[in-house]
């Protein structure tokens, strides 16, 4: 890391950490049903871009956040983040009551999957990147419109944050500079909606299914890259699956718009956990490039670390993937999950290219999805629960999604010591008084709960949960 995390968004730790350790929900132990049992493909949550690590706040100045615990002060600005592969993102926080945790990596996420998705002031929040610092590096002209006189960077940085953090948090919070304050209610006043901007990368559907002999898909390309480059499965070498155009032409570069599709020789027997079973297997294919992400595009991470926002971007690597399953006969699953803040939970699609009904158990009710159908289903989830799901199915079938689910900005109000890193900001009360150390601080820098949390994750997992996911074949068959 480079610099020390600074504070933000008030810690909430102990309340996460209760609500991780005291619902039971869906940290979850896999149960597969007949012969065999294969090891999950693990599916993070993401669905394309960049992917970084956050290096902590660079340019900033400091607020005060009035409450009815009193008022506190708090460092507000830009945060700096390193991309997976190449590049830098500048982002503020929308997550004003919940803390960052030490180097922790975010994924490229659309709104719906985060507090955005339910805000309806999130259009004006994506204005304010649009019209303040950094996308508006002339202060002089920044200044003159907002009429703050000798804007520092700090201070651009500072009275933009503010600005964000009264819609997308709500919250009664003021820069402490003069000429920050004035920005930050210019650009309050100012702001109109805006719409959510697209995607650096993604590939729709990520997920597809059928049989072999067949072309899989398409999967479209969606990027505001000029062009990407197509990484095919890795035994294409070989003679196996090939990544192609519909007339059946190799593509190894694409463009927005272009259609993948799987070519999957009738032989083909994939990256399958049962080699014997003729006629089943897996692949996978990736697409990356170098480019700006769009301003406005939402950062989640998965260890309950605050939501950010893009205010800025060098060129930058992106990537996404999407895989391919096929079998000779019966049901034939593709699926895919998205966290669904409006809904409150996690929607698992699932796509049944067989010939027969495809059947499966979730959170105790029966679902079945007919030969050539669609279905998603809405797993419910509490605000900050970690999520474990394992989907098996026929022919070694598996797949696994995990994440937190992190769709709410207010957290519960604790009492706990906070502890801060080296060179941090320090809060301290308006008004001159000693802050007291024992109250809820307004701090995002690596809290003291973390190990605990990561601890406490880890024998979730271990320990399993209460919720079994399971997909079986209808009929009892060898491979069901």
């Amino acid at each position: 890391m480079l610099a020390a995390l600074s504070g933000l968004c008030r810690s909430t730790g102990t309340a996460r950490l209760a609500a991780a350790t005291t619902v039971s929900g869906l940290v979850a132990a896999s149960v597969l049903s007949g012969a065999g049992t294969a090891v999950a493909e693990e599916t993070p949550r993401t669905e394309g871009g960049a992917t970084a690590t956050n290096n902590g706040l660079k340019t900033y100045g400091e607020a005060v956040i009035h409450g009815d615990g009193g008022d506190q002060r708090v460092p507000a600005g830009l945060f700096e983040m390193s991309v997976d592969g190449g590049g830098t993102l500048q982002t503020y926080c929308v997550d004003l009551h919940n803390p960052t945790q030490r180097d922790a990596r975010y994924q490229e996420t659309p709104w719906s999957g985060t507090s955005l998705g339910t805000n309806k002031n999130a259009g004006r929040i994506g204005w304010i990147l649009q019209h303040s610092y950094p996308q508006v590096n002339d202060l002089a002209a920044l200044a003159r419109k907002a009429g703050a006189p000798g804007l520092t960077e700090q201070d651009a940085a500072a009275g933009t944050q503010v600005a964000i953090w009264r819609y997308s948090d709500g919250a009664h919070v003021d820069a402490l500079d003069p000429q920050a304050e004035k920005l930050a209610d210019y650009l309050e006043k100012s702001a109109r909606g805006v719409g959510e901007p697209r995607a650096s990368l993604t590939l729709d559907p990520p997920a597809v299914s059928g049989r072999p002999g067949d072309r899989l898909g398409p999967v479209t390309v969606h990027t505001n890259a000029s062009a990407v480059t197509v990484s095919p499965p890795a035994d294409t070498a070989t003679g196996g699956v090939r990544i192609t155009d519909k007339n059946g032409k190799v593509i190894t570069s694409a463009k927005d718009g272009t259609r993948l599709y799987f070519d999957v020789p009738e032989d083909a027997a994939g990256d399958t956990a049962h080699p014997a079973d003729s006629g089943a297997g897996t692949a996978e294919l990736t697409v990356q490039a170098s480019t700006t992400v769009p301003v406005g595009r939402a950062f989640a991470s998965e260890n309950r670390s605050q939501t950010q926002i893009l205010a800025g971007s060098s060129e930058s690597t992106v990537s996404a993937t999407a895989t391919a399953g096929w079998a000779a006969d019966g049901p034939i699953p593709a699926v895919s999950a998205r966290e669904n803040c409006a809904k409150g939970g996690v929607d698992i699609t699932t796509v049944n290219n067989g010939d027969e009904p495809f059947t499966f158990q979730l959170m105790g009710a029966g679902h079945t999805i007919p030969a050539g159908a669609t279905r998603t289903v809405t797993v419910p989830l509490q605000e900050d629960q970690a999520y474990d799901f394992t989907i098996t199915g026929p022919h070694g079938f598996s797949h696994r999604f995990t994440g937190v689910l992190d769709c709410k900005t207010q957290g519960a109000v604790t009492t706990q010591t906070a502890a801060r890193l080296p060179n941090e900001p320090s809060p301290a009360s308006v008004g001159g008084s000693a802050l007291d150390t024992t109250t809820d601080l307004a701090e995002t820098g690596a809290s003291a709960l973390t190990p605990l949390i990561t601890g406490v994750a880890i024998g979730l997992v271990v320990i399993g949960g209460a919720v079994l996911v399971v997909l079986r074949r209808k009929d009892t068959t060898p491979d069901a």
